[in-house]
């Protein structure tokens, strides 16, 4: 397939030519490693590429495509124990966004690290993108950002409070640290796609938090959903493949991957002087040894030699656990 290019902007320009499906949803599966084969296979033969994670509490991911292949394998999802009523956030992406198609166990489907946790049993109060800005606005309402820093760094809902958390693990430590603030408050939660929030709301129902709320579909059902003019959403979306932000709309945004920390960069960041392409930029300039760099620069080489040659090269995969 033909390489996009981009305007000075940075947006790609060209028609799209991957359909992306992300998705996720809590079941029981009694034997998740049975179900890997079949679907790893299912992926392959529709000539997807993408991550998808099975644990015992359901299934993650996201993947990409050509329409008809994404379609037979939502299906073959769909036909899984418990997985009927799966929903997913469907966007495009102008060059292949991963590498290679990943099937994985874990031990969750989004890490919290907390046993008693179960989105099964209740949840918070699903709020609508319509509903949204009308919600966060109260004066009663405390928004809080359930991602990790580097996705909270490139955009965030107004006023939504950052944790400052590096994984999704660190959230019930953060919570118990910071729950003081929230005393006579309503909490709303958001994240990408909605998987982390079906976790942190029914932590803090389990922590005693009466009322508790979170977007529906996440920040990429609102970006879809909400015209421009009339959202309270700032900068850009985080998304975990080779598109590496959304903006409103969906539309692929302007952001790269610096390939040695992974932390997504703006065309601005491209510019400064601690920028090396494949091997360093502002954020990690002092959080590698020469060694570690020479690798990186090594990467980078293969990198581009598969790209003169017209292939995919993994190690532009990212460090990043699928998430949502």
């Amino acid at each position: 397939m033909p390489r996009s290019c981009r305007t000075p902007g940075g947006h790609r320009i060209g028609l799209p030519m991957y359909t992306v499906a992300a998705l996720y949803h809590f079941t029981r599966f009694d034997d998740p490693a049975a179900l890997r084969a079949p679907l790893l296979s299912a992926c392959e033969g529709a000539g997807l590429c993408g991550t998808l994670l099975l644990a015992r509490e359901g299934i993650n991911g996201t993947i990409a495509g050509k329409r008809d292949g994404v379609e037979s394998v939502l299906a073959h999802i769909r036909a899984l124990p418990g997985c009927a009523g799966l929903e997913w956030k469907e966007s495009t992406a102008r060059d292949r966004p991963f590498g290679r198609m990943k099937v994985r166990l874990k031990r969750e489907i989004v890490t919290m690290g907390q046993p008693d946790v179960d989105p099964r049993a209740a949840v918070g109060h699903y709020v609508e993108p319509r509903d949204w800005n009308a919600l966060i606005a109260a004066p009663d309402v405390a928004v809080i950002d359930t991602r990790n820093a580097y996705e909270v760094a490139i955009g965030s809902f107004e006023g939504a409070i950052d944790p400052g958390t590096d994984s999704f693990r660190d959230f019930p430590a953060w919570w118990e640290a910071n729950r003081h603030r929230f005393h006579n408050k309503r909490i709303a939660m958001f994240c990408t796609g909605g998987i982390r929030c079906e976790k942190s709301t029914n932590y803090l129902l389990g922590q005693g938090v009466e009322e508790v709320f979170h977007l529906k579909g996440g920040i990429l059902s609102y970006l879809e959903q909400v015209p421009e003019p009339d959202s309270l959403w700032r900068g850009a979306c985080f998304v975990f493949d080779g598109r590496v932000s959304v903006e409103h709309g969906l539309r692929e945004g302007p952001h790269v991957l610096c390939h040695a920390c992974r932390r997504p960069l703006a065309p601005a960041d491209l510019e400064r002087p601690d920028y090396e392409e494949g091997a360093r930029c502002h954020h990690c300039a002092d959080e590698y040894s020469e060694a570690q760099r020479a690798r990186f620069r090594e990467r980078h080489r293969q990198v581009r030699l598969a790209e003169a040659r017209g292939t995919a090269h993994l190690g532009r995969a990212g460090r990043h656990t699928q998430q949502g």
